[in-house]
């Protein structure tokens, strides 16, 4: 038995793509414990609740990361929407399921190139962003904006999508589709990839269940939840909608996992597209949140559940506003996962955690 040593794993290092910091407490070359340290990218932003009204708000919640920028907007726009009584349009909803639905698109995309890249695969990371840039296209066709894209507000979003873009949409994503297939199988049936995944990380459905796993991350260890299932918004009108899982509960499964919910998003868009109905896409929202009035929303991120809180205290200010990402759930089943795995393999677990800091420490 080697002597325990502590090596600091982050928050920069030249394999992990997130500002993580880990303290791994090593024997030989095995994990026997890892312990996260969080604050380095500290923002402070839920603070600024307190300093900007309800409707300025929106803008700092999408600021709150890049990559699930939509998905913030569209949470906190939904939990003051419920604080205040308001009920948004239907096509202004079906709207929210689109782009909603294209970020998670991209977000897994993205990452998709990432572990490509984690493996030495620089073609088929190249590959992976190539099709990320057609869904930012459509992003910035229909938004004006490629990350950040500022088009809800309290009360539904303040751009519709006409037909044309609409069909645009359906026939880009179709292209997308054939290309994606191609890259994913490549991927996920490679031998190498296979060999360095299979049984690695492994996350047992007792503990994903235990320790409150969200996401990509739980359902690739059998646990079948999804909020898109609770049927909020638009969602709600889905003919079909089963959440992808696995049982094998490794870094595999969870690499599986991610990349067939892009096909999932692209048929749910598709459906979304083919019933959007007719009509307005915002109402007008006029007066204050009420004092002591609270309302809670969940939303499924790319990464899972997030969880989105809010009190009014009478002014155009919020009392508090509270948001737990799907990341800071999953973090200790990250630390769960590492336990007991080679030195070699920490970055790939973590990789296929997919984890986001930027939401996680705001």
């Amino acid at each position: 038995m080697g002597k325990a040593t502590i090596i600091p794993f982050g928050p920069q290092h030249p394999v992990l793509p997130e500002p993580l910091h880990l303290d791994l407490v090593v024997e030989d070359e095995k994990v026997i414990e890892a312990i996260p340290q969080i604050g380095f990218v500290h923002r402070g932003l839920e603070k600024l609740v307190e300093t900007r009204d309800y409707n300025q708000f929106i803008y700092v919640a999408e600021r709150i990361c890049g990559i699930c920028a939509f998905g913030h907007s569209y949470g906190y726009a939904e939990t003051v929407e419920r604080l205040m009584g308001v009920e948004v349009p239907e096509r202004g909803q079906y709207l929210r399921v689109i782009w909603h639905e294209l970020s998670r698109i991209h977000s897994h995309i993205l990452w998709l190139g990432l572990a490509a890249d984690a493996f030495g695969y620089e073609s088929l990371f190249m590959h992976c962003w190539r099709l990320r840039e057609r869904v930012l296209d459509i992003f910035e066709k229909t938004t004006g904006g490629r990350v950040i894209f500022s088009v809800v507000k309290v009360g539904g979003v303040v751009r519709d999508i006409d037909a044309a873009q609409l069909a645009e949409i359906i026939r880009v994503l179709e292209g997308i589709k054939s290309d994606y297939r191609q890259l994913m199988d490549a991927f996920l049936k490679d031998s190498s990839v296979m060999n360095r995944t299979v049984g690695v990380g492994y996350l047992s459905f007792e503990d994903a269940t235990n320790l409150s796993m969200v996401g990509p991350f739980a359902r690739a260890s059998n646990v079948a939840y999804d909020v898109r299932s609770l049927g909020i918004g638009a969602y709600g009108t889905l003919s079909d909608f089963q959440p992808i899982v696995d049982t094998q509960g490794d870094c595999y499964a969870r690499m599986k996992v991610r990349a067939l919910e892009v096909l999932q998003s692209i048929d749910i868009i598709e459906e979304m597209i083919a019933r959007i109905p007719a009509g307005d896409i915002s109402v007008p929202v006029k007066g204050n949140p009420a004092e002591g009035a609270e309302a809670a929303c969940v939303v499924e991120q790319p990464r899972g559940e997030c969880y989105y809180y809010a009190r009014g205290n009478g002014s155009k200010n919020l009392e508090r506003m509270r948001m737990r990402t799907p990341t800071s759930q999953n973090l200790a089943g990250m630390v769960k996962a590492l336990e007991g795995c080679d030195l070699a393999d920490v970055n790939m677990i973590i990789l296929t955690i997919d984890p986001c800091i930027s939401c996680t420490e705001r």
